[in-house]
């Protein structure tokens, strides 16, 4: 087992999805509902979202490859993505709009598929994270690994969906925006990365 491919993985999925910042959009999402609505809410959002990105783990590579994208220049693709999200981390646009798209299905009585599941979850940075890493570990037991990481990130978020207003009170706004910009930090190295493996794999880096 790659232990380092499962500590980058868990960390760029964990990043993509941010949960710790989707935590306060469920709260507002979810305002004035009961405790089992809420729940129910989290599970529905959390297993679409993972069913969807499953399909792109298993079948995107193919994808790709029927309409003529190499991994390599789906992996620069990817990376200059990731890197646009992970500025609009710094810059705090990400929340905005976030917050934006939620604002839109305010109305709504069930806003687990629309907007958490899509595409606050499993969103295009997180479809392109789960090709990307597929594309770096082919086979089955590298398919595996890309499934149990985005398990564990998935499973992360519904408990902290479920425990999302605790942790709005406890962390206050001001350190979410903190752990936001630091997160967004990380993400922009991780892209600049998956860059630079793209190139490597076309040969113009050593």
């Amino acid at each position: 087992m790659d232990t380092a491919f499962l500590i980058t993985g868990f960390v760029t999925l964990f990043v993509i999805m941010d949960p710790i910042g989707l935590a306060p959009i469920f709260v507002a999402l979810t305002q004035g509902m009961s405790p089992e609505k809420r729940r129910a809410i989290a599970i529905r959002a959390c297993v679409t979202s993972g069913l969807l990105l499953s399909l792109f783990a298993i079948f995107g590579e193919a994808v790709l490859g029927f309409v003529g994208i190499s991994m390599p220049a789906f992996r620069i693709a990817g990376g200059i993505l990731l890197f646009l999200t992970a500025l609009d981390m710094l810059f705090q646009r990400r929340t905005k709009r976030r917050e934006d798209q939620a604002e839109e299905e305010d109305h709504a009585d069930d806003p687990s598929i629309f907007p958490l599941a899509i595409p606050l979850i499993a969103g295009p940075g997180s479809i392109a994270t789960v090709i990307l890493l597929a594309g770096q570990q082919p086979g089955f037991g590298g398919l595996s690994m890309v499934l149990a990481i985005m398990l564990v990130v998935l499973l992360i978020s519904m408990a902290l969906f479920l425990s999302a207003g605790l942790l709005e009170r406890a962390l206050g706004k001001t350190a979410i925006n903190v752990i936001t910009r630091l997160l967004g930090m990380l993400l922009a190295a991780l892209s600049v990365q998956f860059v630079l493996d793209g190139l490597k794999a076309f040969g113009f880096t050593g």
